[in-house]
């Protein structure tokens, strides 16, 4: 029986009592709500599968129309697609990995013409001082309503909500988007994490982007995504930031592998642990999951796929993984910048192994599951 065959036969078998939950904007479209519940519906069946940036470059290509590193290495699309909006905080043409958002709008078309779902993250600059998102200078209460830099701030939202209001599936309807803000906010790199603000500004912020975009600017297809760093030891430390249930649908945290290969161990447990907590507080307030970006750059665990990242989130119900991009080589760093195979790769053959699982789900899985469909 095929992988396909199998999940068609799971869909028939679902329970849709949880098909009942709603995101947190009431007045989101159709396909943005049926994502929503399908994705709640589906928790705990089987993991999406994503990577950043997957159709714009790869391994030694960039800008061929059709081409995908996960493609060639397993034969199948994602099931998740991620970009990021930095650009428009300068007014270019262009994100920060160099991806013109003419073709950022066909890609995110491309992927969600698969069946898949499409997630942004935004590296903006600092609004304060200009420099990039790696400018801890504490810019958070300038941009608040009343601050100096609010009207700066809120063109930038402007050049954001235009450009999402363009993004349009073939019947003319706004494809939904899992927006992932201020991510990593528990850390202490960017010019939002939390040692650059306090919890009440955070919350702040948050609350007036949201009000600002949904209801000023009328994106009603964005899902909303809180995402601390995965350095949290328990709920209060995950929540010590958290906006509130009413401008939530999904948590989600990021977590790397950064030691060579016989510290996978370390990986399996640290994620797992984090994992957990986050479940928990998830099955409280009825959000979604996901581990939103993750890896192990180059992967030269050859078994890494399956004893490691497999292990660490394959009996949890979170909805996605995302893989980062794959850059390839960078100056200063001794390996390539890639964090799915490519071909001469040591795990390549595993992550073959890692698509075959029947809980992992790539781009004909998320084609057949119809994710924004309703199923009443």
């Amino acid at each position: 029986m095929s992988k396909i065959t199998k999940l068609l036969l799971f869909m028939l078998a679902l329970d849709l009592s949880a098909y009942a939950q709603q995101c947190c904007d009431r007045q989101a479209t159709k396909e943005t709500q049926n994502l929503f519940k399908n994705l709640y519906r589906l928790k705990g069946k089987g993991i999406f599968f994503g990577h950043q940036d997957d159709l714009a470059y790869g391994m030694g290509w960039k800008d061929v129309p059709g081409n995908s590193d996960v493609k060639i290495s397993c034969g199948d699309y994602p099931s998740v697609y991620a970009w990021d909006f930095a650009g428009f905080d300068k007014d270019d043409n262009f994100n920060i990995d160099g991806v013109p958002f003419d073709k950022m709008r066909k890609y995110v078309q491309e992927g969600y013409k698969q069946g898949a779902f499409i997630s942004f993250s935004w590296h903006s600059d600092n609004p304060l001082t200009k420099g990039n998102a790696w400018d801890t200078t504490h810019a958070v209460a300038s941009i608040l309503p009343g601050g100096d830099k609010h009207q700066i701030y809120k063109h930038w939202l402007d050049n954001v909500s235009e450009y999402v209001l363009t993004l349009r599936g073939e019947r003319g309807e706004l494809i939904p988007i899992l927006f992932r803000p201020y991510h990593e906010l528990t850390g202490n790199w960017f010019w939002w994490c939390k040692n650059t603000c306090t919890p009440n500004e955070f919350k702040r912020l948050w609350a007036f982007v949201f009000d600002y975009l949904t209801n000023k600017k009328g994106l009603h297809n964005l899902l909303w995504v809180y995402n601390p760093s995965g350095n949290f030891k328990n709920a209060a430390e995950f929540l010590e930031y958290y906006p509130g249930d009413g401008m939530v649908d999904m948590i989600s945290f990021d977590y790397y592998q950064q030691d060579d290969p016989t510290k996978g161990a370390a990986y399996i447990r640290e994620v797992g642990a984090c994992i957990k907590i986050m479940e928990d507080i998830a099955a409280e307030r009825k959000k979604l999951t996901a581990l939103a970006e993750t890896g192990y750059e180059d992967i030269p665990d050859p078994a890494w796929w399956t004893k490691t990242l497999w292990k660490a989130i394959g009996n949890t119900s979170i909805s996605y993984v995302l893989l980062w991009r794959n850059h390839g080589p960078m100056e200063g760093r001794p390996r390539n910048h890639c964090y799915v195979p490519y071909e001469g790769n040591p795990s390549l053959a595993d992550f073959k192994k890692f698509y075959a699982l029947p809980n992992t789900w790539f781009a004909k899985e998320a084609k057949g599951l119809k994710l924004y469909d309703s199923r009443k």
